[in-house]
């Protein structure tokens, strides 16, 4: 179900401000407060809204290595045994099913070069991997994000705007 202006513009608020609260987000909006209730409720109910917790940083754990690891499964046994057992594995921070030369594809943290060896020797013994792939990541260029995807969706953008590919025109 597509969001609308509002949606978007609450969505924007709560994502700068996580801790803003209903009823000051209501006064900035100009609209009731049990109408921000029912959209963030409604917002959450369909997924659109999949948390309100905090954003870390592993680097100020003292995780600054980041790493993309494509895993090559046994085709015996499927993916989500292997997935369940990565799950278990904390420097494993993301793992998503894939097409293409790999089955697997893992972003996961180490605190050095050497941990990270370490990290990928824990996903190379896992049950039903068979090989790693690893390219780490110098420079986050782009960090994961989705308000430029509520913008457009909730302002009915097309593609092939000028927003679209990055500028703006005011």
């Amino acid at each position: 179900m597509p969001i609308d202006e509002l949606d978007g513009r609450l969505i924007e608020m709560f994502t700068a401000e996580p801790r803003v609260g209903v009823l000051e987000a209501s006064r900035r909006l100009g609209v009731a407060r049990g109408t921000v209730q029912a959209r963030l409720d409604r917002l959450s109910r369909d997924g659109v809204i999949a948390g309100f917790g905090p954003e870390i940083d592993p680097a100020a754990l003292g995780y600054g290595v980041t790493a993309f690891v494509t895993l090559q499964l046994r085709q015996a046994g499927g993916h989500d045994p292997v997935a369940r057992r990565l799950a278990q594995v904390p420097e494993v921070i993301e793992a998503h099913t894939i097409t293409g030369a790999g089955d697997m594809l893992c972003r996961i943290v180490a605190r050095s070069n050497a941990d990270l060896q370490r990290v990928i020797d824990v996903l190379v013994d896992v049950a039903g991997v068979e090989r790693a792939s690893s390219v780490i990541s110098l420079a986050t260029q782009i960090p994961y994000r989705t308000l430029p995807l509520v913008r457009k969706v909730s302002s009915g953008a097309r593609s092939g705007s000028r927003e679209h590919l990055g500028q703006r025109d005011s």
